[in-house]
């Protein structure tokens, strides 16, 4: 009987799809770099804004890691590793990666902190601070993107992010206090509930409208006393935080 042997072809197949997945690989490491470099760089320019020159390393290391691609819309995944923002789901979008590790960097986030996020969107932000803290609590107003942020989340492997549909301007009480809390959308004021779930010498993250009608991007620490003090950071322009006010 003739023997078949389709394995050398199985293998000579194998191998070029190997092949295509190094050059793929090696193609979104650059990708990547690039954007730390993007990212740095403008750091340095905000410096004026921030009294920041640099991020922490640990910082940068999460961004690095993050496989930005999963959490933006097919169509965009060319354009993952670009300094900018880009829409996803329910005509939201994913912030510009410079914002999102100014704003991890400004928490100055620890491996034993829990932490919330009021607007999971897509779960970029979160998946940055899972790779730095103990636990990230994430609410998100509209249920599609809290279902859709959940699932790739847990596709990837984030095992310390808890995310649910909801209102976040009223926080997660059941899980506060909180060592940092972001906001990725912007408020018309510092909603009380969060200063309420915010540990003494916790920190708040939150861009809020301006009287010129703008936004800034404001840190509010937490003093042993728990008296919160305010300070301005950066200009930046979020979409609006919805809910009650």
């Amino acid at each position: 009987m003739r023997r078949q042997q389709p394995i050398p072809v199985l293998r000579c197949a194998l191998a070029a799809l190997l092949a295509m997945a190094a050059h793929v690989s090696a193609d979104m490491a650059a990708e990547r770099a690039g954007m730390l470099q993007a990212i740095s760089a403008s750091v340095a320019d905000t410096a004026y804004y921030t009294g920041r020159k640099t991020l922490g390393d640990n910082v940068m290391a999460a961004m690095g890691a993050v496989p930005r691609e999963e959490f933006v819309l097919p169509d965009y995944r060319h354009a993952a590793y670009r300094n900018t923002a880009l829409p996803i789901a329910a005509g939201q979008t994913i912030s510009q990666p410079l914002i999102v590790a100014l704003m991890t960097d400004l928490l100055d986030p620890q491996p034993t902190d829990v932490m919330l996020e009021v607007g999971t969107g897509s779960g970029y932000q979160a998946a940055v601070l899972a790779q730095l803290v103990k636990h990230v609590y994430s609410v998100e107003i509209v249920a599609e993107l809290a279902d859709g942020a959940a699932r790739v989340l847990r596709e990837l492997g984030y095992d310390n992010v808890t995310v649910r549909a909801g209102d976040g301007y009223a926080g997660w009480p059941e899980h506060a206090p909180f060592d940092g809390i972001i906001v990725t959308a912007g408020a018309p004021h510092i909603p009380q509930p969060l200063l309420d779930q915010l540990k003494p010498g916790g920190k708040l993250v939150i861009p809020v409208d301006n009287e010129e009608g703008h936004q800034d991007l404001l840190l509010i620490e937490k003093d042993a006393g728990g008296k919160p003090v305010e300070r301005d950071v950066l200009p930046v322009r979020f979409v609006p935080l919805t809910g009650e006010r």
